[in-house]
């Protein structure tokens, strides 16, 4: 079972920012992954198999511009994914969570606007630590058909970065010795 669902919510970064947008935020990411992983563990737990994948983002492996609801929405995510996966491995039931950078689709343009596509994947390829290449949906499709299949049967409570090492490097040293030698 896959919970791919979720939303930005409003493209606002103050921590001042009303609750509401907050608590609809946690609402479709948090509660609605639950509740699908929920009702899928109760089929599986019989028949003692299945694999149940979250989409998180890079939000939750390091801090990124993005809105407090989707961050923290998005880090609540992969804790459910850990807990998951200790409580339902002991009927056979592996739990993980994908978190991809950047994906240039339609979701990308309502959080930036007045991006097109080829301006997004410039954008995310000059930031890129693999270069020659841009995150896209198929990417990201291989990495949850990897983690379901059976070729991932003792991978369990990962949090899978599918970044080209986005997450592993300092994109601010990068950016300052950028900087120092112009």
């Amino acid at each position: 079972m896959f919970n791919n669902a979720g939303i930005p919510g409003d493209n606002e970064v103050r921590v001042t920012h009303a609750a509401k947008d907050f608590k609809r935020v946690f609402d479709v990411n948090v509660l609605g992954g639950f509740l699908g992983a929920k009702y899928a563990a109760r089929v599986m737990v019989l028949f003692k198999k299945g694999c149940i994948l979250f989409t998180a983002s890079l939000a939750s492996k390091i801090s990124i511009g993005l809105p407090h609801a989707h961050k923290a929405s998005k880090h609540a995510v992969a804790g459910l994914t850990k807990s998951l996966s200790v409580q339902l491995g002991e009927h056979g039931i592996r739990v993980n969570c994908i978190s991809p950078n950047g994906i240039v689709t339609p979701a990308f343009h309502k959080v930036i606007e007045n991006f097109d596509k080829k301006k997004g994947e410039e954008m995310f390829a000059v930031s890129a630590v693999l270069k020659g290449t841009v995150l896209d949906p198929e990417d990201f499709a291989h990495a949850a058909l990897n983690l379901a299949s059976n070729e991932a049967k003792f991978i369990s409570g990962v949090n899978l970065p599918v970044d080209g090492a986005y997450s592993v490097s300092n994109q601010s040293w990068r950016m300052g010795f950028a900087a120092l030698s112009e």
